[in-house]
Formats: structure tokens, C-alpha cells, sequence
């Protein structure tokens, strides 16, 4: 029996990982320096569930010398000085990327690709429970917790499945999707999370040059690639303007509302099972994809208004004492923010009560790359009553610049906004707590934002007690 250790095992996208090769009949072992915290208990959980030994991260499942795994798989997040990875110094170091290869290969199914800067994990498990409505039995690797696929021996973001179809997600953000191929690939857009647009696209072409048979593609990513594709590969394009390349894949009105409506260019329509534009533009990905796929497509859009969703994503904690409501949601790049804002716009009371965000941005280098890019956005899109709050970045440990505060970025942006007041900076979550207790009232939403910090979607909800 193979055997193997995941240094990190703790992350989202390792775990998911971790669970493919345990279902493949490896050995599989752990560490992560959150193992023991509370709001990592569910996932810790599933992989125990599963038969994973978890260790803690500190070498010492290398220490006997004895009943060593083959090979050690670790994460770009994972640091060179990091205890596993210094006493594992004669076993095999693998990246995450690689292992993600090597279990593709191992399972050998028609791959689906899904990348681009905002939605791919969505969109991942959106695609996998269509084949499964469908009648398939799809495999899926994703960066995200799916609802329909969480229980207690499995956290959402690996689903075993004996059917022709492999879905998983891509990640841009360290480069290493250009480390494997697929059979089909979706890019969804083209966003400012890890780097500039034109770093991105160079990305995405380099990885289409690995995609096999056939890609869908947002006609941003399109123009942003000069339509220059790969010689053979087919190609769609998806749009809510002119540049769709059928009918069928374009979105020709959203209609929002308590069941908001996606309309196509040819007259089709679905119901969408979350608010926003970008739910729309999803739903037209998914449709150009299983159309390439041979799928029947009145049953497809069918299917989409049934998607359950994925964990942190448009999450309904509930409503403060105040009567307020209270959402959860794992936004923390421009793009993303944007897109859940103007979703959770269209649950203010008709759009007559205000949004309070609260965001944690998931690092500091990330923070400090977007943060003129994400006021500019919010400059734009925030009502006069509207409060946008940051907190602090995350930090997991390991190095870091700790730069920039979040209290000097507020100050920049007050500094250049027309409406100064609307940005707000809070020294921690008591302080936002108080905040929302003396400001939201009924018809205001409250949305708790950010990344990698599983504890926010607890601080959501203990803002409904």
C-alpha cells in the first residue's frame, strides 16, 4: 500500500487531497497547526472519520524512524523551515500541484478543469451535482465545502464517484495549475487577487495549452487572451453582452428578486438558487460546458435551480436581536466582494435598508496588493448610509510583513473618498459586535466577510444571539 503525509492537511484545498488518496487506497497521514481549534473541528473530524491519522505539526510522525509514508505533500502555504518538512528530509517532498497530477492519473477520468479569479469553487460543485441530477456519478476535488456533500466522514470537498467525469478546481494563485492538464477546462474571468491582469492571462494561457478537447470561456478571459487559443481546441464563450459565441450563451436579462431569473439569448431561462449577476453568468458557464459535454440541456437548466451550494458562500446565519439579518460569506478579493455586496443589495428590505460589511482580509501581501483596486470599487458602489468595516488581516502564522494595517489603509481611503464616513476600521470583533448592536436595524443586512479563517463564519452567527 502506498503511503502518504500531507503537511497542512488542515486547508481546505489539501484536505480535499487527502480524501482522494484515502479513497484511492493510500495510507494517508496529516498535520496542521490548527488541528486542535474549535472551528476546525468538522473538517479535522471527517478526515479522522475516514481512517486519516492526524499529527501535530511538530516532526514527530517522522521521529521513530519507523513505518515512514512514501511521500510528503505540502502546500506553497507551507514554509521551508516547517517542522514536518525539516524532519522528512530523506522521504520524497512533493507540492500539492504535483499530487493533484499524480491523482488524476491515478483515478483516470475525463477531467474538468475550473479556474478563474472568483466562483471556481461554486461553480465546481455546481457542475458535479448537475452530472449527479443528470444520472452520473461524478468524482469531484474542490477548494470549497459542498452542502449537498457534507456529513460527518466527508467535509464537502471531495465527492467519490464512479462515473466517467472527474470536476475540480484549478488555482491560479501560486501558478501551479500549469503543473497539470485536463480534458476540459472552464475559466470563469479574470480578477486582482494574485496578480495583475496581464500576469493572469498570461497564466491562463499557458494553462489552455494543456487542456485537451475543449474549453469555456468568459469573454473577458477571451479578449484578455486576444483570442488566441490552441490550435484544436474547441472553444466557447459566454457573456451578458455582444460577444457570446451562440445565443444560448448569452445573458440577455437578470431578474432579481426574492427567486432571481436568469433570461438567455435565445429565450431559455433558469431559475437562479442564489441572488447575483455573477450567479447568472455561472449558471451560462455551466450551460456552455455540458452542452460540450453532450448533456441534454433543458435538463440541465433544470438541475441548476436545485444546486445546494457550497459552505460560506451567501450563508444565512440569521437576525440580530435587532432584526437585522446577518450573512456569511467567503469573499475577500475585488471581484468576489463586489459580487456579494450586489447580491446582498437585492435583500435590503427592497433595497430601502443599508449594508454593513465587515471584511477580514485573508493575509496582509494579499491585502496590500488590492486595496487600491477594492476602494475603487467601493468608492463606487456604496450608498451614503452604507458602512464598509475592516478588520485587521488574518494571520496563520509563519512569516509575514505585517504590512499594511488595516487602520492605515482606512484612514488612505477616507482620505480620498467623497464620502469619508462610509469606510471604518474596528480593532476587533467586540468592537463590531457593539457597532452592529447600536446601528443595524430591520431591513439592514450585515455580511461578514473573508478567507482561510473558518472562525468568521462563527462570529456571524454570534451576532444573531
Amino acid at each position: 500500500m502506498k503511503s502518504v503525509h500531507f503537511a497542512g492537511i488542515g486547508g481546505i484545498g489539501m484536505s480535499a487531497l487527502a480524501a482522494g488518496a484515502a479513497a484511492c487506497g493510500w495510507e494517508v497521514s496529516g498535520s496542521d497547526r490548527g488541528a486542535e481549534q474549535p472551528e476546525n473541528a468538522p473538517l479535522i473530524g471527517a478526515l479522522k472519520a475516514q481512517g486519516i491519522a492526524i499529527y501535530p505539526q511538530d516532526g514527530s510522525r517522522f521521529a521513530s524512524g519507523e513505518n515512514l509514508p512514501d511521500l510528503l505533500v505540502y502546500s506553497t502555504a507551507v514554509e521551508s523551515d516547517n517542522p514536518d518538512l525539516v524532519a522528512a528530509k530523506d522521504i520524497r517532498h512533493m507540492h500539492r500541484s504535483e499530487f493533484l497530477r499524480l491523482l488524476l492519473d491515478e483515478f483516470n477520468k475525463i477531467s474538468i478543469a475550473v479556474s478563474g479569479s472568483c466562483g471556481k469553487s461554486s461553480v465546481t460543485a455546481c457542475i458535479t451535482e448537475v452530472l449527479e441530477r443528470l444520472g452520473g456519478d461524478p468524482l469531484m476535488i474542490n477548494g470549497a465545502l459542498s452542502k449537498r456533500y457534507r456529513r460527518a466522514d466527508n467535509a464537502g470537498n471531495f465527492r467519490s464517484g464512479n462515473g466517467r467525469f472527474l470536476v475540480f478546481e484549478a488555482d491560479e494563485s501560486d501558478k501551479s495549475l500549469l503543473s497539470y492538464g485536463a480534458d476540459y477546462a472552464l475559466v470563469l474571468n479574470i480578477g486582482t487577487d494574485h496578480y495583475d491582469r496581464d500576469e493572469l492571462a498570461r497564466v491562463f494561457g499557458g494553462f489552455l495549452r494543456n487542456i485537451r478537447c475543449g474549453a469555456v470561456l468568459s469573454r473577458q478571459v477571451a479578449e484578455a487572451l486576444d483570442y488566441r487559443f490552441p490550435a484544436g481546441l474547441e472553444v466557447r464563450i459566454f457573456d451578458d453582452a455582444g460577444g457570446a459565441s451562440a445565443p444560448e450563451y448569452a445573458l440577455a436579462e437578470y431578474l432579481p428578486g426574492e427567486k432571481s431569473k436568469a433570461v438567455f439569448g435565445d429565450g431559455k431561462s433558469v431559475e437562479l438558487p442564489v441572488p447575483g449577476r455573477h450567479a447568472a453568468l455561472n449558471a451560462l458557464a455551466i450551460r456552455a460546458l455540458t452542452g460540450m459535454l453532450g448533456f441534454d440541456d433543458a435538463a440541465v437548466l433544470d438541475a441548476l435551480k436545485y444546486f445546494d451550494g457550497v459552505w460560506r458562500r451567501n450563508d444565512f446565519a440569521g437576525t440580530t436581536p435587532q432584526g437585522a439579518m446577518v450573512y456569511d460569506d467567503y469573499a475577500h478579493n475585488p471581484e468576489k466582494i463586489i459580487s456579494c455586496l450586489t447580491g446582498m443589495r437585492e435583500k435590503c428590505n427592497g433595497g430601502n435598508g443599508r449594508l454593513i460589511a465587515v471584511f477580514q482580509p485573508h493575509g496582509y501581501k494579499p491585502f496590500g496588493f488590492m486595496e487600491q483596486a477594492l476602494f475603487e470599487l467601493l468608492e463606487n458602489f456604496l450608498l451614503p448610509e452604507d458602512r464598509f468595516i475592516l478588520l485587521e488581516p488574518f494571520y496563520a502564522g509563519g512569516t509575514s510583513s505585517f504590512s499594511p494595517h488595516s487602520a492605515d489603509v482606512c484612514v488612505s481611503w477616507q482620505g480620498k473618498s467623497a464620502l469619508p464616513e462610509r469606510f471604518l476600521c474596528l480593532p476587533d470583533r467586540e468592537a463590531v459586535k457593539e457597532f452592529v448592536s447600536d446601528n443595524a436595524a430591520p431591513g439592514d443586512v450585515v455580511v461578514i466577510m473573508g478567507a482561510r479563517d473558518n472562525s468568521l463564519s462563527m462570529f456571524a452567527s454570534s451576532l444573531t444571539l
